[in-house]
Parts: structure tokens; sequence; C-alpha cells
């Protein structure tokens, strides 16, 4: 297997919750992008990087794709956004 690398985008929010859903939006958006894999997405207060908060479920579906809802959901896992 060949070297993974990874970037660090930084995104400014005011709070957490803030900084999860842009996570999310960010997350949902780039996969269009194959490259990508937004369900490793995690969060951090900046000067408390090493204290990581996951932004989506990341539960593999059948067929190897990641759930796209958020961490801690209830109910079933699911590639589609609830509305």
């Amino acid at each position: 297997m060949s070297q993974r690398y990874v970037i660090h985008l930084p995104v400014v929010a005011n709070d957490l919750a803030a900084a999860q859903r842009l996570a999310r939006v960010i997350g949902r958006w780039m996969l269009v992008l194959p490259m990508t894999d937004p369900g490793e997405s995690t969060v951090s207060e900046e000067d408390r990087q090493c204290l990581r908060h996951r932004v989506f479920c990341d539960l593999r579906l059948p067929g190897g794709r990641r759930c796209l809802l958020h961490d801690g959901h209830d109910g079933n896992c699911t590639r589609r956004l609830r509305r």
C-alpha cells in the first residue's frame, strides 16, 4: 500500500456545534471528489487540537461506503440525509 497524506484545512467556527455542522456540509460537498474521506472528519478547539470531536457517524455500510449522518445519531445508518 502506498503512503497516504492528510490535508489539514483550518476553518473557524464560534462553537463546537457550529464547527461540526460546517464540517458536515463541507464533507458532504467534497464527496464529488473521489479522493476525499469525509467520514474521518473531526473538529477541535484551536488551542486543544489533540482533543478531537467526530463529525460523522463513520460506520461502514454494505458496499464499503460510510454513513453520512452526524456522530451519535438516532436510528439506522444511511447514505441519504434526513430532512
